[in-house]
């Protein structure tokens, strides 16, 4: 048959048809192609046909037999049948067994007295005018020498459906679709990389995986470990990073600008710092100059935890582009985070004689005048920055911070605001090593993995909401010591939810506290005002700040000494480490309290004891990232890459760094793939989607 039969529509099969083929379009199947790569999402071991007289009560079990006798029971007044259950006796040769299926009444047809078939149900002993087995509304199945087992007397498949079809009709339908058209799937991976990797072939593996052999384990088939899972995961793990490969390969093949600075304005900022950069900073500064010296665009990740100096590396890096005769510029996420970035770059690099501007939303004509002149070395804002207004003089280099927040057309479209600047993208959120390197696999990776020295530790404890007296304690204590507190609540005003909200919150905390200066934030306020209550938080004007998220990320204030999180367990763990990563920026003790309402379920009392336990951020991205699952942690969507249906990036780490090896050697081997015309295709469709620069893969 030829391969592109596998293209036709789903309501080409036999049984399916246009009414039906609706129903398998809301599955996501409507090729007969899409409905062989649909997957079951478990499988039940029915192989094993267990005597009669063997059967255990209340387990799940698989018999044999002859059927003794079929009858339709009950009933009641109405429509002919309606309410009526069919029953029959099954018996083996050991013992008896009763089946029963509910308002079903139309089953009488389909069974014979002395037919022999199979049942696979939940077994019950009962106690009804006598003891008696029964096994209620089981699957069946003719049991008969010609006849091949499907649902039951084998390891079966078990499907995500819809309204509209039963499981054993789908299971049929795919029954079919495996046997006629799997052995014409073609395998498009390079023979010699399925041969190295011990891979099974394409064919073999999905057709294993909807109907496994008698030799399969239910175990590794449940938990995804076997070879037939592991083919399909490295196949869509090897796209992957032939993509990334792919991408990499065509940036290194730009031209771009080289930055030969003499490192004056490097030298002057840091004489004029109170701190001494750490070890790591100073190694991921060497790791960005020498980018920035090549004649290619530099396209770098950093990396770093809560509160490590990435922002003094960027400022550094922005120092040699100034020198150099060009532009830089800083795109944040948020409005408070651009004019926090803006405020602290600014008491930076305006002693060395540079003008900074800031840009937020709806950016006016004034904020943009210098820009297009040149007059303004550096410019710091939110995705105002690549606003169609706002035109650079000559921009060499563009910092991205928090990049996971901003998608791929605002990326391309700062990229675009000059002649292939060099990039940089930061992120504060931890993401093991070996999982970055896959996600951002086009990008070259730095980590700045030691903190400064002199920064506090941070006290991390759960709080029971009435246990108020401890917690207004604490924030007296440390106030009345000059110190200030934030106060985060997960609702601006009171919701359905029930949830606590800010503006309530504030006004409860100024009558708990009327001698001290609350302050409220949050993402409804205007810009200017958002910057006036920063600044005079910042300025240590307002004592305890009640506050969203808002301030989650880069928000950075030495004085303030306690992280109050009210609705703690409604909050992701890497949210938990950012909050809390707002305090300890100084070298006063600091705390984090956590107020959790219950009752709290397993994960969000796994989150309360994780952060309790450490302040770690690798270590807390592994056990979010064990907890929410590879696909909620990344935002695949978001960031710009595909969706990973049968690879998990923390169960099979293995096949990504042997894919990632194996798609590096094709790319060095073969940079367009012209020998590879088929698998180029395949990358194209799994990417669907244009990269960073503005090019299909």
């Amino acid at each position: 048959m030829c391969p592109d039969a596998l293209d036709r529509g789903i309501e080409s099969v036999k049984g399916i048809g246009p009414a039906r083929a609706k129903i398998y379009g809301r599955l996501g199947i409507r090729t007969i192609r899409e409905a062989l790569y649909y997957l079951p999402f478990r499988y039940e071991d029915r192989s094993v046909v267990t005597n009669i007289c063997n059967i255990r009560d209340d387990c799940f079990e698989t018999v044999r037999g002859a059927i003794t006798s079929a009858s339709l029971k009950g009933g009641g007044p109405g429509p002919r049948n309606k309410g009526r259950t069919f029953e029959l006796l099954l018996n083996d040769g050991t013992g008896i067994i009763k089946a029963r299926w509910f308002n079903q009444p139309f089953l009488q047809k389909n069974f014979r007295v002395g037919d022999e078939i199979m049942l696979s149900g939940h077994v019950k002993r009962r106690y009804y005018k006598g003891w008696e087995t029964v096994i209620e509304n089981p699957e069946y199945e003719v049991a008969g020498a010609e006849d091949i087992l499907v649902h039951t007397g084998r390891i079966v498949p078990v499907y995500r459906l819809t309204e509209g079809i039963s499981l054993k009709q789908f299971r049929k339908t795919q029954f079919a679709i495996v046997q006629e058209y799997a052995k014409d799937i073609s395998d498009i991976m390079p023979r010699d990389i399925v041969e190295r990797n011990s891979l099974p072939s394409l064919q073999s593996a999905v057709a294993q995986l909807h109907f496994p052999g008698p030799e399969e384990d239910i175990e590794t088939l449940n938990s995804c470990a076997g070879p037939y899972h592991r083919r399909l995961a490295f196949d869509e793990l090897f796209l992957f990073e032939l993509g990334a490969a792919m991408r990499k390969k065509s940036r290194q093949a730009e031209k771009g600008r080289s930055f030969m600075s003499s490192g004056a304005l490097e030298k002057r900022l840091l004489g004029s710092l109170s701190f001494d950069l750490t070890a790591s900073q100073r190694k991921v500064i060497d790791e960005i100059l020498s980018d920035m010296r090549q004649p290619v665009p530099m396209s770098r990740l950093l990396q770093g935890d809560v509160g490590c100096g990435k922002t003094i590396v960027a400022v550094i890096a922005m120092l040699h582009a100034v020198e150099c005769g060009c532009q830089a510029v800083l795109m944040a996420p948020t409005e408070i985070l651009a004019a926090q970035h803006y405020l602290n770059i600014k008491s930076m690099v305006e002693g060395l004689g540079l003008k900074i501007s800031l840009l937020t939303a709806g950016a006016e004509r004034r904020q943009c005048e210098g820009i297009d002149s040149g007059e303004i070395q550096i410019i710091v804002g939110t995705h105002a920055v690549i606003q169609e207004r706002v035109v650079f003089n000559k921009l060499g280099l563009a910092v991205i911070d928090e990049q996971h927040k901003f998608g791929v057309v605002q990326r391309g479209l700062l990229k675009t605001k000059g002649a292939n600047p060099d990039i940089l993208v930061m992120t504060a959120t931890p993401i093991p090593r070996s999982l970055a390197i896959t996600l951002y696999g086009d990008l070259d990776y730095s980590v700045v993995d030691q903190m400064p020295s002199g920064r506090a530790s941070v006290a991390t404890k759960v709080f029971n909401p009435d246990d108020k007296t401890g917690i207004y304690g604490l924030l007296k204590s440390e106030i009345l010591k000059g110190r200030q507190a934030y106060v985060v609540y997960p609702a601006i005003e009171d919701s359905e939810a029930g949830l606590k909200s800010a503006i309530l919150g504030r006004e409860a905390f100024q009558g708990v506290f009327p001698e001290f200066k609350i302050g409220l934030l949050h993402g409804r306020l205007g810009a200017a005002e958002k910057e006036s209550v920063m600044k005079a938080f910042a300025e240590g004007k307002i004592d305890i700040l009640v506050s969203t998220t808002v301030i989650e990320v880069g928000v950075d204030v030495s004085n303030a000494t306690i992280m109050l999180i009210v609705h703690a367990e409604r909050f992701g763990l890497a949210q938990l480490h950012q909050l809390r990563g707002r305090v300890g920026r100084g070298a006063e003790t600091s705390y984090c309290l956590l107020v959790a309402y219950g009752p709290l379920g397993d994960d969000a009392r796994r989150r309360l004891d994780i952060m309790v336990s450490t302040g770690d951020g690798f270590r807390i991205s592994e056990e979010d990232l064990a907890i929410r699952g590879p696909g909620d942690f990344f935002g695949t969507r978001q960031a710009g890459m595909p969706d990973l249906r049968f690879a998990d990036l923390v169960r099979d780490r293995d096949l990504l760094e042997t894919a990632r090896r194996e798609a590096a050697n094709v790319i060095e081997a073969d940079p367009g793939m012209k020998k590879f015309a088929s698998l180029r295709k395949a990358v194209d469709v799994f990417w669907k989607t244009k990269n960073e620069f503005g090019r299909t893969v």
